[in-house]
Protein backbone atom coordinates (compact mmCIF):
# COMPACT_ATOMS: atom_id res chain seq x y z
CA UNK A 1 0.00 0.00 0.00
CA UNK A 2 1.22 3.44 -0.91
CA UNK A 3 -0.06 6.88 0.04
CA UNK A 4 0.47 10.39 -1.42
CA UNK A 5 -1.01 11.89 1.38
CA UNK A 6 -1.50 11.55 5.70
CA UNK A 7 -4.09 13.70 7.12
CA UNK A 8 -4.13 13.76 10.96
CA UNK A 9 -6.71 14.73 13.30
CA UNK A 10 -5.29 17.49 15.94
CA UNK A 11 -6.57 16.85 19.34
CA UNK A 12 -5.59 13.44 21.10
CA UNK A 13 -3.10 12.82 17.83
CA UNK A 14 -0.83 16.01 17.28
CA UNK A 15 -1.58 17.30 20.60
CA UNK A 16 -2.65 16.27 23.98
CA UNK A 17 -6.47 17.06 24.62
CA UNK A 18 -7.85 19.96 26.82
CA UNK A 19 -9.18 19.04 30.22
CA UNK A 20 -12.75 18.64 30.17
CA UNK A 21 -12.78 21.20 33.18
CA UNK A 22 -11.14 23.80 31.05
CA UNK A 23 -13.92 23.76 28.68
CA UNK A 24 -16.85 23.61 30.62
CA UNK A 25 -15.67 26.67 33.22
CA UNK A 26 -15.00 28.48 29.33
CA UNK A 27 -18.68 27.27 28.81
CA UNK A 28 -19.86 28.85 31.79
CA UNK A 29 -17.86 32.04 30.97
CA UNK A 30 -20.37 31.69 27.93
CA UNK A 31 -23.54 31.72 29.88
CA UNK A 32 -22.01 34.14 32.15
CA UNK A 33 -21.56 36.76 29.20
CA UNK A 34 -25.09 36.94 28.49
CA UNK A 35 -26.01 37.78 32.08
CA UNK A 36 -26.77 33.73 32.93
CA UNK A 37 -24.88 33.36 36.17
CA UNK A 38 -26.66 29.92 37.08
CA UNK A 39 -27.24 27.94 33.82
CA UNK A 40 -28.12 24.27 34.69
CA UNK A 41 -25.40 21.77 34.70
CA UNK A 42 -27.14 19.88 31.77
CA UNK A 43 -26.99 22.32 29.70
CA UNK A 44 -23.59 23.58 30.45
CA UNK A 45 -22.26 20.13 29.55
CA UNK A 46 -24.22 19.89 26.45
CA UNK A 47 -22.94 23.22 25.10
CA UNK A 48 -19.53 22.04 25.66
CA UNK A 49 -19.53 18.28 24.06
CA UNK A 50 -21.56 16.73 21.26
CA UNK A 51 -23.76 19.97 20.72
CA UNK A 52 -26.41 19.60 18.03
CA UNK A 53 -28.20 22.57 16.54
CA UNK A 54 -31.06 21.54 17.34
CA UNK A 55 -29.96 21.58 20.92
CA UNK A 56 -27.89 24.65 21.17
CA UNK A 57 -31.32 26.27 20.26
CA UNK A 58 -33.22 24.78 22.54
CA UNK A 59 -30.83 25.68 25.10
CA UNK A 60 -30.85 29.58 24.18
CA UNK A 61 -34.92 29.21 24.04
CA UNK A 62 -34.68 28.52 27.88
CA UNK A 63 -32.77 31.33 28.67
CA UNK A 64 -34.33 33.61 26.01
CA UNK A 65 -30.91 33.57 24.09
CA UNK A 66 -29.67 34.51 20.45
CA UNK A 67 -28.34 31.07 19.55
CA UNK A 68 -26.13 32.13 16.83
CA UNK A 69 -24.80 34.95 18.99
CA UNK A 70 -24.06 32.63 21.94
CA UNK A 71 -22.77 29.99 19.56
CA UNK A 72 -19.97 32.56 18.34
CA UNK A 73 -19.33 33.45 21.30
CA UNK A 74 -18.88 29.97 22.70
CA UNK A 75 -16.45 29.36 20.54
CA UNK A 76 -14.65 32.14 20.61
CA UNK A 77 -14.29 31.72 24.49
CA UNK A 78 -13.38 28.05 24.09
CA UNK A 79 -10.84 28.81 22.17
CA UNK A 80 -9.28 31.53 24.15
CA UNK A 81 -9.16 28.74 26.81
CA UNK A 82 -7.36 26.13 25.00
CA UNK A 83 -4.92 28.73 23.94
CA UNK A 84 -4.07 29.37 26.95
CA UNK A 85 -3.20 26.29 28.21
CA UNK A 86 -1.06 25.99 25.20
CA UNK A 87 0.21 28.99 26.10
CA UNK A 88 0.75 27.96 29.87
CA UNK A 89 2.72 24.88 28.93
CA UNK A 90 -0.64 22.49 29.84
CA UNK A 91 -1.70 21.36 26.48
CA UNK A 92 1.85 20.15 24.60
CA UNK A 93 2.13 18.37 21.81
CA UNK A 94 2.92 14.52 21.82
CA UNK A 95 6.68 13.56 21.65
CA UNK A 96 6.68 11.74 18.43
CA UNK A 97 5.86 14.96 15.99
CA UNK A 98 9.35 14.54 14.52
CA UNK A 99 7.84 11.82 12.53
CA UNK A 100 6.32 14.46 10.21
CA UNK A 101 10.11 15.48 8.95
CA UNK A 102 10.37 11.90 7.82
CA UNK A 103 7.20 11.62 5.94
CA UNK A 104 7.65 12.65 2.25
CA UNK A 105 4.13 13.01 1.42
CA UNK A 106 1.46 15.95 1.38
CA UNK A 107 0.31 16.35 5.05
CA UNK A 108 -2.81 17.81 6.40
CA UNK A 109 -5.35 18.06 9.28
CA UNK A 110 -8.44 17.91 10.11
CA UNK A 111 -9.91 18.95 13.61
CA UNK A 112 -13.44 19.13 14.89
CA UNK A 113 -12.48 22.30 17.06
CA UNK A 114 -12.75 25.14 15.94
CA UNK A 115 -10.60 26.48 13.49
CA UNK A 116 -9.15 29.88 15.16
CA UNK A 117 -7.83 26.75 17.66
CA UNK A 118 -6.46 24.80 15.02
CA UNK A 119 -4.23 27.64 12.94
CA UNK A 120 -2.97 28.91 16.79
CA UNK A 121 -1.92 25.51 18.30
CA UNK A 122 0.24 24.66 14.61
CA UNK A 123 2.00 27.77 14.82
CA UNK A 124 2.14 28.04 18.24
CA UNK A 125 4.15 24.33 18.22
CA UNK A 126 5.95 24.94 15.00
CA UNK A 127 4.30 22.84 12.83
CA UNK A 128 2.38 24.87 10.47
CA UNK A 129 5.06 24.21 7.89
CA UNK A 130 4.10 20.77 7.55
CA UNK A 131 1.08 20.65 6.66
CA UNK A 132 -0.77 21.60 2.72
CA UNK A 133 -4.28 22.11 4.78
CA UNK A 134 -5.52 22.78 8.18
CA UNK A 135 -9.09 22.80 9.08
CA UNK A 136 -11.31 22.90 11.87
CA UNK A 137 -14.63 24.27 12.25
CA UNK A 138 -16.26 27.52 11.68
CA UNK A 139 -17.66 29.52 14.63
CA UNK A 140 -21.47 28.88 13.81
CA UNK A 141 -23.81 26.57 14.13
CA UNK A 142 -24.34 25.04 10.83
CA UNK A 143 -20.41 23.55 11.40
CA UNK A 144 -21.27 21.29 13.84
CA UNK A 145 -23.07 19.14 11.39
CA UNK A 146 -20.10 19.11 9.36
CA UNK A 147 -18.13 17.42 12.25
CA UNK A 148 -16.75 14.03 12.03
CA UNK A 149 -17.79 11.22 11.03
CA UNK A 150 -18.95 13.76 8.38
CA UNK A 151 -16.41 13.82 5.94
CA UNK A 152 -16.83 17.58 4.94
CA UNK A 153 -13.90 18.81 6.34
CA UNK A 154 -11.53 15.72 5.34
CA UNK A 155 -13.42 16.21 1.74
CA UNK A 156 -11.97 19.71 1.42
CA UNK A 157 -8.38 19.15 2.28
CA UNK A 158 -7.81 16.57 0.19
CA UNK A 159 -8.90 18.56 -2.70
CA UNK A 160 -6.19 21.05 -1.44
CA UNK A 161 -3.63 18.07 -1.76
CA UNK A 162 -4.66 17.01 -4.36
CA UNK A 163 -4.53 13.38 -3.19
CA UNK A 164 -5.64 9.89 -4.52
CA UNK A 165 -4.63 7.33 -2.08
CA UNK A 166 -4.83 9.37 1.10
CA UNK A 167 -4.46 7.71 5.03
CA UNK A 168 -6.56 9.49 8.00
CA UNK A 169 -5.08 9.30 11.38
CA UNK A 170 -7.66 9.66 14.11
CA UNK A 171 -8.32 9.26 18.60
CA UNK A 172 -11.73 8.80 17.66
CA UNK A 173 -14.27 6.14 16.01
CA UNK A 174 -15.83 9.65 14.37
CA UNK A 175 -12.36 9.99 12.66
CA UNK A 176 -12.49 6.21 11.51
CA UNK A 177 -15.90 6.39 10.43
CA UNK A 178 -15.19 10.03 8.75
CA UNK A 179 -12.49 8.25 6.84
CA UNK A 180 -14.76 5.61 5.86
CA UNK A 181 -17.25 8.05 4.61
CA UNK A 182 -14.50 9.82 2.97
CA UNK A 183 -13.63 6.42 0.72
CA UNK A 184 -10.47 6.32 2.72
CA UNK A 185 -8.21 4.30 4.47
CA UNK A 186 -7.75 5.22 8.61
CA UNK A 187 -4.64 4.61 11.01
CA UNK A 188 -6.34 4.45 15.14
CA UNK A 189 -3.95 5.85 16.96
CA UNK A 190 -4.01 4.47 20.63
CA UNK A 191 -2.25 7.52 22.70
CA UNK A 192 -2.89 6.93 26.60
CA UNK A 193 -6.33 7.52 26.76
CA UNK A 194 -6.76 5.08 24.26
CA UNK A 195 -4.81 2.36 25.19
CA UNK A 196 -7.26 -0.07 25.91
CA UNK A 197 -10.43 1.45 23.87
CA UNK A 198 -12.70 -1.26 22.68
CA UNK A 199 -13.47 -0.09 18.98
CA UNK A 200 -16.97 -0.71 17.27
CA UNK A 201 -15.36 0.18 14.07
CA UNK A 202 -12.19 -1.23 12.20
CA UNK A 203 -10.01 1.17 11.04
CA UNK A 204 -7.29 0.53 7.95
CA UNK A 205 -4.33 0.32 10.75
CA UNK A 206 -4.32 -0.07 14.99
CA UNK A 207 -0.93 1.54 15.75
CA UNK A 208 0.55 3.02 18.93
CA UNK A 209 2.79 5.79 17.99
CA UNK A 210 2.89 8.52 15.11
CA UNK A 211 6.54 6.66 14.70
CA UNK A 212 4.67 3.69 12.77
CA UNK A 213 3.67 5.51 10.38
CA UNK A 214 6.97 5.52 8.74
CA UNK A 215 6.62 1.60 8.05
CA UNK A 216 2.81 1.87 6.61
CA UNK A 217 3.18 5.47 4.50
Amino acid sequence: MTYDAVVFDNDGVLVGRTRFDVLTDATRSTFESFGVSDPDPDHVEDMTVGATPDRVNDVCATYDLEPDTFWRERDRISSEAQQQEALEGRKTPYGDLHVLDDLDVAKGVVSSNQQATVDFLLTHFGVDEHFGAAYGREPTIESLTRRKPNSHYIDRALADLDAENPLFVGDNESDVRAAQNAGIDSAFIRRPHRRDWDLNVWPTWDIDSLDDLRGIV
